[in-house]
């Protein structure tokens, strides 16, 4: 008897122009399994909300290619411990927008970078970014939640450091509201090995141990360009970077991610999300 596997959901960050709609119609067109979007453009901090006719056009889109598997990526520009008061206050209000643009849609992850502590040192950079984060969840809708997105440790980026994810997870206690998404290109340049069965095991062991498996909501699978704990992020198609190809393989068979979305990042959008897609899906296997 042959037992089949669950496995993760693929896709990729699909282009939006045209409108939301467009990314999962260009989506379905690659074969995507799940979809990534902006709701608007991500270097804005646009608070505005999408109209009715956009949200119709999105649901139709899902509905008519069955891709029910979606997730958001916020503003690059947000900064929940941002030095700036007007600045700081901009982010929660525009943090606040794409939850609720999430809601209108149906889309039930965002997925966030958090903040930047400008030197303000990371304990204060994440007691501000707890805080802050408390008051818009405190005022966006339930259905959906915001993911912490794994960073590079560029500049003075926060989350570069499992520790630094595993304390927001406590000191926000909001299991239903608050989430992860693991980027692979940003824990290797932040100095956690995939490359091998054995680091690859040991990276995805400490993962789970410090954050919890559940907390995993999505993966974003990108090659490096950069070296291990270069602190650089830079993504790379998959197998053609500093990674290589076999932590791939592992993550896209590991049974520990069947609940999560896998969705790519990588380089050159239009031209090679197929591609990249591809190798992906040639990696997975069918039965067990």
């Amino acid at each position: 008897m042959i037992l089949f596997m669950n496995f993760a959901k693929l896709g990729a960050h699909m282009p939006a122009s045209g409108g939301a709609f467009k990314a999962i119609e260009r989506g379905a067109a690659i074969g995507c399994e799940a979809v990534q979007i902006f709701t608007s453009p991500p270097q804005q901090r646009n608070t505005k909300s999408v109209s009715d006719e956009m949200v119709e056009a999105f649901k139709t889109a899902v509905k008519r290619y069955g891709i029910n598997h979606l997730v958001s990526h916020d503003s690059y520009l947000i900064n929940l411990c941002a030095t700036d008061a007007v600045i700081e206050s901009k982010s929660l209000d525009c943090l606040a927008a794409e939850m609720n643009r999430c809601e209108q849609l149906g889309v039930p992850f965002l997925v966030s970078h958090m903040g930047s502590h400008l030197g303000q040192g990371p304990e204060i950079g994440l007691q501000r970014v707890a805080a802050n984060a408390k008051i818009v969840l405190e005022k966006t809708s339930p259905d959906v939640m915001l993911l912490m997105e794994t960073t590079a440790g560029q500049g003075s980026a926060l989350n570069s450091k499992l520790e630094e994810l595993e304390w927001l997870i406590n000191e926000i206690n909001q299991p239903n509201r608050l989430g992860v998404c693991l980027d692979t290109a940003h824990l290797f340049a932040a100095g956690y090995d995939l490359r091998t069965k054995e680091t690859y095991e040991a990276t995805m062991t400490e993962i789970e141990q410090k954050l919890g498996r559940e907390t995993v909501k999505v993966i974003h699978c990108n090659d490096s360009k950069k070296a291990l704990g270069s602190r650089v992020d830079r993504h790379e198609h998959i197998g053609q970077g500093l990674i290589g190809i076999e932590a791939f393989n592992h993550l896209v068979n590991d049974p520990r991610w069947s609940h999560t979305m896998i969705i790519l990042e990588t380089p050159e959008a239009e031209s090679h999300h197929k591609m990249n897609l591809d190798v992906l899906k040639k990696l997975r296997n069918t039965a067990c």
